[in-house]
């Protein structure tokens, strides 16, 4: 782990000590690190499925795509419920910076979500060009969001479970 290559830096010596193990969690295996393949998955279907409408010109695939986008973003608002609790009840994770950035990133992917399932509610016709650049920019921040979540688990050990015998 970086941080135990980064222990003369006072601010991880400050927070290396706090606990980061998963309040919401079944038989110790954390809810939110289960819960977001669901959305990432669902985010870049959906993006796939635009881009077949616009190759194709199909309208099976903006009924998929309206379907795709609205379990992303349910999906995403399930799982940013489960990450939101964590972050509010650990103090481990709480105290670290990486989970905020995560936290930011995942809130905008959610509202980006949102916003392409709207607009898909509202006006099937405004898939292309609309439906198409938000679900572009949604897998954009499904990367970041992922990379700073990843990180929170590689670099700072959030949600892992470290037996005696490792």
């Amino acid at each position: 782990m970086n941080e135990t290559r980064d222990r003369g830096n006072p601010v991880i010596e400050e927070v290396v000590e706090e606990t980061v193990s998963s309040a919401v969690a079944v038989a110790g295996h954390p809810l939110h690190a289960m819960s977001v393949h669901f959305p990432i998955a669902l985010v870049i279907a959906t993006l796939g499925v635009d881009v077949f409408y616009w190759w194709t010109g199909d309208p099976f695939w903006v009924r998929v795509g309206l379907w795709s986008a609205g379990f992303a973003f349910a999906a995403g608002v399930g799982a940013g419920l489960v990450g939101t609790a964590e972050l509010l009840l650990v103090h481990g994770i709480r105290i670290r910076v990486a989970s905020w950035t995560h936290a930011v990133a995942a809130i905008m992917l959610i509202s980006i979500a949102g916003t392409n399932w709207g607009l898909r509610l509202s006006d099937d016709s405004l898939v292309l060009p609309h439906g198409l650049m938000l679900s572009i920019l949604a897998t954009i921040f499904t990367g970041l969001a992922g990379w700073h979540g990843g990180k929170l688990v590689f670099d700072h050990g959030i949600g892992l479970i470290i037996s005696e015998k490792d």
